[in-house]
């Protein structure tokens, strides 16, 4: 048998757990999740309610579009007037924070969890996001395991933020590096 540097046959994750009883998840997976993901239930209301009903934490007035994706809803707080874009991926393995105002775009993906590349057996790592309120993630973005972005920060266009973005700057590229501050019109310049 030939020797390999990278053994998946020696992954193990019985360290970890999704924070609900295996029924639970069963549920979820095979009725909640469908039913928020559908496109042909047009009202975010109801899916603001499914969420709810499986323990994640949706304040007022919060919009979710159809195609939206979470992995665990237990771990997900969406703050007041927060927008969920169509096919946004919350792929929550851990907390996924989303502040009031804040904005997800189409097709954004939040990763709570990688792999070590250093471990042979190519060890999970989960670590929270969080993306404070009037922050704006535009589309098809992604944003990594551990990164906050800050109040009103924005991660461009397809931008990959696998660091924190400071309040009020714009982030785009891969990796995502600073463009330019944030500035929103009718508010003081940020330093004044």
């Amino acid at each position: 048998m030939a020797e390999y540097s990278v053994r998946l046959d020696r992954f193990d994750n019985s360290w970890y757990g999704a924070g609900r009883s295996s029924l639970v998840c069963a549920v979820w997976f095979f009725f909640g999740l469908p039913v928020l993901r559908s496109s042909w239930m047009p009202f975010s209301s109801v899916r603001c309610r499914l969420l709810r009903a499986f323990g994640a934490r949706v304040g007022e007035g919060v919009v979710i579009k159809p195609g939206v994706r979470v992995k665990y809803p237990w771990r997900l707080a969406l703050g007041d007037h927060a927008w969920v874009g169509e096919d946004a991926w919350i792929d929550n393995l851990e907390q996924v924070t989303i502040g009031a105002h804040a904005c997800l775009s189409q097709g954004v993906y939040l990763c709570t969890g990688n792999h070590d590349w250093s471990d042979p057996a190519f060890g999970l790592i989960v670590k929270p996001i969080t993306i404070a309120p009037c922050a704006w993630v535009g589309a098809r973005a992604t944003v990594c395991p551990g990164v906050t972005v800050g109040e009103g920060a924005v991660v461009a266009v397809g931008g990959v933020a696998g660091k924190n973005v400071p309040a009020y700057e714009v982030h785009a590229g891969n990796p995502a590096s600073f463009v330019r501050d944030r500035q929103v019109r009718g508010l003081p310049r940020r330093g004044q």
